[in-house]
């Protein structure tokens, strides 16, 4: 098994190679082994797959920092891949303490992590301008105070809360760079020219998510754009409980099982995870 600093040496690498990468997001153990066994090379939490598959829905309070922490040791022991954590809002509004969320996580084993602008309150959904950019000026001295190279991914979350002002967006995030942010990310884009035209306005690495943007898009077509690193949220965990659905519909309404033939088998299973 690498060490922290070796994943996190690789982890940096990747960002720094042409072209881009596509980091999937398991929500468990289970999964993260099943996504390093498909050969990919870096993975990321989700806090909405973490949260479904506690029961509850994605949001500010559904889950604790505890638990959060403890999901990201759990995946980042899985497999030998390094592992980003979503760490939403880091837990706290004033910029200290919610960079102490970056230590733990380090402390639970991933090598890279994001900060939000997202406030977790509805009626106040963003935080204001200079205080999202002391919040990641905190991060960041605690990421490089770390004594490895953690990747700190800071986020403009506009999109996600009706606030489509792509201006705005794009000034938090060239903010967030001139912070120290080593990666950007605005969930919520959709388009290729938008993208395009984020990906224009900043030197260091983007991440877009496509469980928000056109699944038509393609992974070369995003690097073409000028995109780093791909993510897939919490939608590869709505894959896998839609289909639960599905056969579950299957034997409650009709009861059959034809479902059944859709499913990895139990040695396939015991192959990967031994």
């Amino acid at each position: 098994m690498r060490s922290q600093i070796q994943k996190a040496t690789a982890f940096r690498a990747l960002h720094e190679r042409a072209g881009a990468f596509i980091i999937p997001n398991p929500w468990d153990a289970g999964t993260a082994k099943l996504l390093a066994a498909l050969g990919f090379e870096a993975l990321a939490t989700t806090s909405l797959g973490f949260a479904a598959s506690l029961g509850r829905p994605d949001g500010a309070g559904e889950v604790s920092r505890r638990e959060l922490l403890d999901n990201c040791a759990a995946i980042a022991a899985a497999t030998d891949l390094p592992v980003s954590a979503d760490l939403e809002n880091c837990y706290a509004h004033e910029p200290r303490a919610a960079a102490q969320t970056i230590r733990l996580a380090a402390q639970a084993g991933v090598v890279g992590g994001s900060i939000e602008d997202s406030t977790g309150d509805e009626r106040k959904p963003i935080y204001d301008f200079q205080l999202a950019v002391e919040r990641v000026q905190a991060a960041v001295e605690t990421a490089r105070s770390l004594g490895f190279a953690f990747v700190l991914t800071a986020r403009a979350e506009n999109y996600l809360h009706g606030r489509r002002d792509l201006d705005d967006t794009i000034r938090r995030l060239q903010a967030f760079e001139k912070a120290g942010a080593d990666v950007l990310y605005a969930p919520g884009l959709k388009d290729l020219a938008t993208i395009r035209t984020v990906a224009a306005s900043l030197a260091r690495p983007l991440n877009v998510v496509m469980s928000a943007a056109d699944p038509a898009i393609s992974a070369e077509e995003l690097a073409q754009a000028g995109v780093k690193r791909i993510s897939v949220g919490g939608a590869l965990c709505r894959l896998a409980l839609a289909h639960m659905m599905r056969g579950a519909r299957e034997m409650k309404e009709r009861g059959g099982f034809t479902w059944m033939a859709e499913t990895i088998s139990s040695q396939e299973l015991r192959k990967l995870f031994t």
